[in-house]
């Protein structure tokens, strides 16, 4: 549900085969060799080593290497998301919220965004719903995670692209 096995199911139910970056075996083994705590993102950048590691070679252009990108969750831009909320809060009163909420006994929607992406699912796949395994959200096992917003520009350790 997480991380680059959220990708793989995303692309493989398209029957499409996603070639992971980095997921070379000695690369891998090199990166497990560093110490965890240069890993956290404390720097206020994502991916701030692998950055760090393209920055002396002037391979990419700096404002292609330091740009903010888009997590997996708001790849369609945080503006598309922001709007969908929005719509979302047009769609729906607080009681008609609550009274829709109250029509899915499984993975029950929980914010008005939710519900009008449930709506549509069901309108498309009616009864369908539990061949997904849950909401795909933050790991709530990780320190910060626990919210009710899939975005993970939310998220406190997410730096700059939260802004």
């Amino acid at each position: 549900m997480y991380d680059v096995l959220r990708a793989d199911r995303c692309i493989s139910v398209n029957s499409l085969e996603a070639r992971v970056p980095f997921g070379d075996l000695d690369f891998v083994r090199y990166v497990m060799r560093i110490d965890p705590k240069l890993k956290l993102n404390s720097y206020g950048m994502g991916k701030y080593l692998l950055r760090h590691a393209f920055e002396k070679d002037a391979i990419l252009p700096d404002e292609m290497l330091w740009q903010q990108n888009a997590v997996f969750s708001d790849a369609v831009g945080h503006s598309m998301v922001d709007d969908l909320k929005a719509y979302a809060e047009t769609v729906y009163t607080d009681e008609a919220f609550r009274t829709g909420c109250r029509k899915y006994a499984y993975c029950p929607p929980f914010t008005k965004e939710s519900l009008l992406y449930r709506e549509l699912f069901e309108k498309y796949y009616p009864g369908q719903a539990e061949m997904i395994a849950g909401f795909w959200m933050p790991n709530p096992e990780w320190e910060g995670c626990r919210m009710d917003d899939p975005s993970a520009r939310v998220l406190s350790n997410y730096g700059k692209s939260g802004v």
